[in-house]
């Protein structure tokens, strides 16, 4: 049975386009379309679609606004379309948060809207896989209080974790649902924490500079875009910018991070940055002292740079199941003994302080 979609946009250009192309592939359907929020709403009440594309930016009630109650009323697999600007980035980062599984790039120009409608496909039928009971609930409280909260949590979390230095970098890959899923882990790292990260997600470029900074706002310690000839340092969370593959160079406790944007195009089901790549690299730079963490993600990336992690004595932890929003990359890991523990994600940000 093909997948059910409603297309939600303010454009009827953008509605007439978008239908056309998904119904190209056999296995979506495009039940109906909706040109505003309050519009979807009442469609998705009544039409009951499997997955809902959402315009970021929509009159008489935006997509954020919808989303947000579409999640506390009638939960459904989202995907943002946003906009190639500032804004448009910043409002997807907060869409991700409240809830939406993943998000394309809407095109800047007429020849980008084939592409963006193939990984709109791809994405679709990740979202129609996804559990939303797994995805991180959105934060009801003030900003003021739940950012207390964190600091609070942050701190019971690192007060038994600096003891002794075991690792020098810790690799966090993620893919669909990972810009939610990577919101429960980095908030809850303690400022002290004396290991460097970098974090590997699957995302559009011009979208990555704006999550290192959404993350930033929200943490304790500083998350940063990462730019050729970074330092890995403790207490610094860098984000592979998309569009170039990160590697690292130098040695343990003077490495730093080597980006390269590649000579061709991204062979069809390849990534740049690829979570492979990146715990490949780490595994060969740092041995023992690299520590791998797979997070919700469709396919397989990163499966094999865990278990070249594990197979130089480093430390690997893959999402369990029962909190992936698609439990695809983690048991790939999991699958050829790439993941030396599989843990639910409330539990992985604690893992890692009480292993560094």
């Amino acid at each position: 049975m093909p997948i059910r979609v409603l297309v939600v946009d303010d454009s009827s250009l953008m509605r007439r386009l978008i239908t056309r192309f998904l119904e190209d592939d056999g296995n979506v359907k495009v039940i109906d379309t909706a040109s505003d929020g309050e519009e979807a709403l009442k469609k998705i009440i009544s039409l009951r679609p499997q997955v809902v594309t959402l315009d970021v930016e929509m009159p008489v009630l935006d997509g954020l606004t919808t989303l947000g109650r579409l999640m506390k009323t009638n939960p459904v697999p989202v995907i943002m379309l946003s906009a190639h600007t500032t804004e448009g980035a910043r409002a997807t980062m907060q869409a991700l948060a409240l809830g939406a599984v993943d998000f394309v790039a809407k095109p800047t120009r007429p020849g980008e809207m084939a592409a963006m409608v193939a990984d709109l496909k791809y994405k679709i039928k990740a979202a129609a896989q996804a559990s939303l009971r797994r995805m991180p609930a959105p934060a009801a409280r003030p900003v003021l209080q739940r950012q207390a909260a964190v600091v609070e949590k942050k701190v019971d979390t690192g007060t038994a974790a600096l003891a002794g230095k075991k690792y020098d970098i810790v690799v966090i890959g993620s893919s669909t649902g990972g810009p939610a899923a990577l919101q429960q882990v980095i908030p809850r790292l303690p400022e002290n924490i004396p290991v460097g990260f970098v974090i590997v997600q699957h995302i559009p470029v011009g979208f990555s500079g704006p999550m290192a900074e959404h993350l930033d706002r929200k943490s304790m310690v500083k998350v940063k875009h990462a730019e050729n000839g970074d330092k890995i340092k403790p207490g610094m969370v860098l984000v592979s910018p998309a569009g170039f593959d990160l590697t690292f160079r130098g040695r343990p406790g003077s490495a730093s991070v080597n980006l390269d944007p590649g000579g061709a195009p991204v062979p069809p089901g390849g990534f740049r940055p690829s979570v492979d790549v990146v715990m490949k690299s780490a595994a060969e730079v740092f041995g023992s002292q690299a520590m791998g963490v797979l997070l919700t993600g469709m396919g397989r990336d990163g499966a094999q740079g865990m278990l070249a992690i594990k197979q130089k004595n480093g430390y690997t932890v893959a999402e369990d199941q029962s909190t992936c929003v698609v439990f695809g990359m983690p048991k790939a890991a999991i699958d050829i003994g790439g993941a030396g523990k599989v843990l639910p994600l409330h539990d992985i940000a604690k893992e890692i302080v009480r292993n560094v």
